[in-house]
């Protein structure tokens, strides 16, 4: 039992570390990428959280970039290997020209979720750990606690310096 705990926690972290990761490199926290994520930047803030870590929040939230793609990565690893995670990857590729978002953050998230996943399983980590530690940070990022995540991301942000 204490195994299974560890392998989703695991899985969890590195879907953790993923989505903000990918955030940093295309710099998504220094304004909003998409239609929506200044809007849920500004309300984080008004409840007294952070910009830059509601701005996160908001490209996660408003785009079908590191929540969607990497889960649907997972899933797609989960039921076909390496080319279920390659297909996912062009399904947010397409999701992403039609929310005409801008950037590629969400179709460089599927990709690198597709090989983070696949590796998981070659360590002994199945791909469905993969997929309740993606819901998992997902929840962390966006769910608990708005004022408190935002916070923790803005500091994130502010270090990459």
């Amino acid at each position: 039992m204490i195994s299974l705990i560890l392998q989703i926690g695991f899985a969890a972290l590195c879907a953790w570390v993923l989505f903000i990761t990918i955030d940093m490199i295309w710099a998504l926290p220094r304004e909003g990428g998409v239609v929506g994520a200044k809007a849920i930047a500004a309300a984080v803030e008004k409840a007294g959280g952070d910009l830059r870590g509601g701005t996160m929040m908001g490209n996660i939230v408003s785009s079908p970039d590191a929540s969607a793609g990497t889960l649907l990565a997972a899933c797609g690893v989960y039921c076909f290997g390496i080319p279920g995670g390659l297909l996912a990857t062009v399904l947010v590729y397409i999701g992403n020209r039609i929310c005409s978002d801008p950037g590629y953050a969400g179709t460089t998230g599927c990709f690198l979720a597709t090989f983070m996943v696949y590796g998981g399983t070659k360590i002994g980590i199945p791909a469905e750990f993969f997929i309740i530690g993606m819901v998992i940070a997902i929840l962390t990022i966006q769910g608990i606690s708005h004022q408190h995540a935002s916070r923790l991301l803005g500091k994130i942000w502010r270090l990459r310096k």
